[in-house]
């Protein structure tokens, strides 16, 4: 081993835990003597013993636990159906990497909980505890795997309306206008460009990396809205098409798969520059504005957009039920609701 200290992350505390309860190689963890998490308090150290853990690790050890029952072991994003075919069956239910306020993941904990009489808690992802099942039930078992039937655990019903375009394509506008119609119906936060750099991305420039900090702070918070089941609608320039991908990635991840929804907002440049509403572009034409979208900086039109709006060619209102009905066809083919 190196001398120093290393910084875990989640994913790195959970194989520390893997590592210390014998069910993973102590290659699989950086090298270091000491571990601290990401706040730099220590969490472990490395001995020719192995893991010395400074505190009780929350899973127990397999040879404590260890049983002769048959094994179920939970199934991620998916919620069983019945009850367990044999009644001394033991569950293994897989705990780690998972943030206190995620509900979609209690939800679903809760539901395999109510039908297993023993449940043995295991520091393991879900999606990392299927990978290795054969290995875990071995582990903790010397009976077999079984499996139950399971259904589809439901979306959260949250979702996330995320406009991007030009500077006066008119993305700020239908974005308002759409929040008007939602907000009767359900919870709706308004994530406007201008507001969240007043406010969240105060101190950020207009570089590459300040622009992706901003869109990539607007992303989090809209998938947090969404993972609790309420409607996010974005609206900044968000010009750099990996960007506007990771956010989606996110929001999929936090709320489930369909719950994001990227607008494109195509009014052709010429358009939104004679409209200048604020006077931006002929500020960026005399060189008062430098690194502006579309003049000198640039702007990277999505290959990925589900909805492309062109306000040049259609009524605000036009706009603003184009989207609704597509967050309604997104619902009824098992989307969000």
């Amino acid at each position: 081993m190196n001398d120093g200290r290393v910084s875990l992350d989640d994913a790195d505390i959970a194989r520390l835990h893997q590592v210390a309860l014998g069910l993973l190689d102590p290659g699989a963890l950086p090298p270091a003597e000491v571990y601290v998490d990401s706040e730099g308090n220590e969490i472990a150290r490395y001995t020719s013993g192995g893991i010395d853990l400074r505190e009780p690790s929350p899973w127990p050890a397999p040879a404590s636990v260890r049983t002769d029952a048959p094994v179920v072991v939970a199934v991620p994003e998916q919620l069983p159906v019945g009850t367990l075919p044999s009644a001394d069956a033991v569950l293994l239910l897989p705990t780690a990497g998972v943030r206190v306020d995620d509900a979609r993941f209690v939800t679903w904990a809760h539901a395999w909980r109510a039908i297993a009489s023993t449940v043995i808690e295991i520091p393991f992802t879900p999606y990392d505890a299927l990978t290795r099942a054969g290995e875990l039930v071995a582990a903790y078992s010397t009976a077999d795997r079984i499996d139950i039937a399971t259904v589809a655990q439901p979306e959260c019903g949250g979702q996330v309306v995320f406009f991007t375009g030009f500077s006066g394509s008119g993305k700020s506008t239908i974005a308002r206008t759409l929040v008007t119609r939602l907000v009767e119906q359900r919870p709706v936060t308004l994530l406007d460009g201008d507001v969240v750099r007043t406010h969240l991305s105060r101190g950020l420039g207009f570089s590459r990396e300040d622009r992706d900090t901003n869109i990539r702070r607007i992303g989090w918070v809209a998938a947090e809205v969404a993972k609790h089941g309420g409607i996010a609608v974005c609206a900044p320039i968000a010009p750099y098409d990996e960007t506007r991908r990771w956010v989606r990635r996110t929001v999929d991840a936090a709320a489930g798969a369909g719950s994001f929804v990227l607008v494109w907002v195509s009014t052709p440049l010429e358009v939104c520059e004679a409209r200048d509403v604020k006077g931006l572009y002929a500020r960026a034409r005399a060189g008062d504005i430098r690194g502006f979208t579309g003049i000198d900086d640039p702007y990277e039109p999505p290959t990925d957009a589900d909805i492309v709006i062109d306000t040049s060619a259609v009524t605000l209102d036009e706009a603003v039920d184009i989207v609704l009905a597509a967050i309604a066809t997104n619902s009824a083919a098992g989307g969000p609701e």
